[in-house]
């Protein structure tokens, strides 16, 4: 009998390949067209792994580690290669458990529960191993179970994590992955086999170990490990309240909605955020010559809401705030520089008129009377509409704006001035205990969210724009985030439940003959797995209220 062949189009090259070929041969031949190691296909915006068939003519697209998407891949199947060798070492399911807790230093911070004791020794072992897997191509097998299978295989296991997690899924089939005799479930695609794995280092770090892998920018190297001690604290005393809450995983938060727990989930939660914040305004209060309260944070932070709650708590202390933002200084439009493609770069400091904003404060320290500017977006102008400001004993400036750490922006005023607050939403939570949470996912889904409330921003245009909002935050936030006095994390440990009532419409109304829907797709999967819960029980003053809206702050 005749086999079938098919053509196959990648950028203008058509060649034909028989019926039943894998994609990952048909990539090998497209190789060359590439930079950087092709791991996935792509078809109409639709994703797919590299063990796939032909089946079909078929006009492709291919997916490499320098892509984003791709880049994700990789961390994934690492992942499952670093747990299958720990896994190994140990010699069976129950020696020793191992938990992937939180991105730190371009890489995932991770612990070891058993009877091991995680050192260099430990790490070399699990690295020659990994080593081993690689140079033998180990593959990386896909199937597809019932549901109800994959619950009993995972509690077969131990993974009381991925048993209860699908305990409240709506889907009738799950992938499960597998290399060798270790099965596992992970949240999105993986690569072939282990040969797709050679960039890694581990590094003993805290109570267990950090997997140091490239980044999409350079996708053969390895980031030298750069330990980040204030965020690295900050995000282990936020995971391990969540330990001590009992919700660690998506399927923990799900338990406490369906048995009726939420409110008080939710009040405790805000509590403690609350008392973080009175705790900073009092570590402000008790330090002498602060007259700058600077804040800084990446996208969808909720600083300004922050603000406001943290200006409440200095009155408290018998302060008097005065809000700035830093933007009012920008330059006028036609001196603002130009990004390599043209466009205004509103987030370089060279944007901010540097000079103005360090007379103005000094002026104001000094004790003169100044008229602060406002910057007129519509005409690209600075404005002086407000009455004249001069501080006194009491007064300070609470001063918002994406370079507030960076001292070339304040460089003419004392450091005993200054105290200097960075804060971002540093999601705790994760889907089980292979599978966390990215912080960006978190953000993303809180300004998809307030811009198509707020802006009439579409959800396909926040996507869009996300990966330049991401690099400005690279360039100008995060390495600075370390000279903070005080680090803030405005995550809430219940906000994706309560931002799935409002990201799914809106992300359901994204096309699917677009970019965009390749990234909507894999949102709509993620907050599959949570069990939603309204907003009448989020308090009027909750960080949240910045973007589903209903808060008590005019903003």
């Amino acid at each position: 009998m005749e086999v079938k062949k098919y053509q196959v189009r990648v950028n203008d090259v058509v060649r034909q390949y028989e019926e039943g070929t894998t994609f990952e041969t048909i990539a090998k031949d497209f190789q060359e067209q590439y930079e950087h190691r092709i791991v996935l296909g792509c078809e109409n915006y639709r994703l797919f792994e590299l063990k796939k068939t032909l089946k079909k003519d078929c006009n492709l697209t291919f997916v490499t580690l320098g892509d984003s998407v791709g880049n994700k891949t990789y961390k994934r199947s690492m992942c499952l290669m670093m747990v299958k060798a720990i896994h190994d070492i140990c010699g069976h399911d129950d020696a020793c458990k191992v938990r992937i807790d939180f991105s730190v230093s371009k890489g995932y911070y991770c612990t070891v529960v058993g009877n091991v004791v995680v050192d260099e020794a430990f790490l070399a072992k699990v690295k020659e191993r990994m080593h081993e897997m690689i140079e033998a191509k180990m593959p990386i097998k896909k199937r597809s179970v019932h549901t109800d299978e994959a619950v009993a295989l995972f509690r077969k296991h131990g993974m009381h994590d991925k048993e209860r997690l699908f305990e409240y899924r709506r889907v009738s089939k799950v992938n499960i992955y597998s290399m060798n005799e270790f099965e596992d479930y992970y949240y999105g695609y993986m690569v072939p086999d282990a040969s797709y794995l050679p960039y890694f280092e581990l590094h003993v770090y805290g109570e267990g170990f950090v997997i140091q892998m490239p980044e999409e920018t350079a996708p053969t190297v390895v980031p030298p490990f750069k330990p980040r001690h204030k965020l690295f604290q900050v995000l282990n005393e936020s995971s391990k309240w969540g330990d001590m809450m009992g919700i660690q995983t998506v399927a923990d938060l799900n338990e406490e909605i369906t048995k009726g727990r939420i409110q008080e989930t939710i009040l405790v939660q805000e509590a403690l955020q609350e008392k973080k914040i009175g705790d900073i305004a009092r570590t402000i209060a008790d330090r002498p010559g602060v007259k700058f309260i600077l804040i800084a944070g990446p996208s969808s932070s909720g600083k300004t809401t922050f603000s406001h709650r943290l200006s409440i708590q200095l009155r408290a202390h018998g302060m008097i705030p005065h809000p700035i933002a830093v933007d009012n200084y920008f330059v006028d439009r036609e001196k603002t520089p130009k990004d390599k493609d043209g466009k205004y770069n509103f987030e370089c400091l060279e944007a901010i008129d540097v000079e103005k904003f360090n007379q103005d404060m000094t002026d104001l320290l000094a004790g003169k009377e100044v008229m602060l500017p406002t910057f007129n977006f519509k005409i690209g102008r600075q404005e002086y509409i407000m009455p004249p400001k001069k501080l006194g004993e009491q007064d300070v400036l609470v001063i918002e704006g994406i370079h507030c750490l960076n001292d070339k922006l304040t460089y003419r005023l004392a450091k005993e001035n200054k105290f200097k607050i960075y804060i971002s939403a540093l999601t705790q939570l994760n889907i089980d205990e292979h599978n966390r949470i990215p912080t960006t996912d978190g953000r993303l889904l809180r300004r998809m969210v307030r811009d198509a409330r707020t802006r009439g921003t579409t959800a396909k245009q926040t996507i869009a724009m996300w990966p330049s909002v991401r690099r400005g935050e690279e360039e100008n936030i995060f390495p600075y985030q370390e000279e903070a006095d005080v680090m803030f994390n405005s995550a809430l440990i219940y906000e994706l439940a309560v931002l799935k009532q409002y990201a799914e419409p809106v992300l359901f109304g994204i096309e699917k003959d677009c970019e965009e829907y390749i990234e909507a797709k894999r949102l709509l999967k993620f907050l599959d797995y949570f069990v939603g819960v309204g907003s009448e029980h989020v308090p009027t003053n909750s960080l949240l209220k910045e973007f589903i809206g209903g808060g008590c702050f005019h903003i």
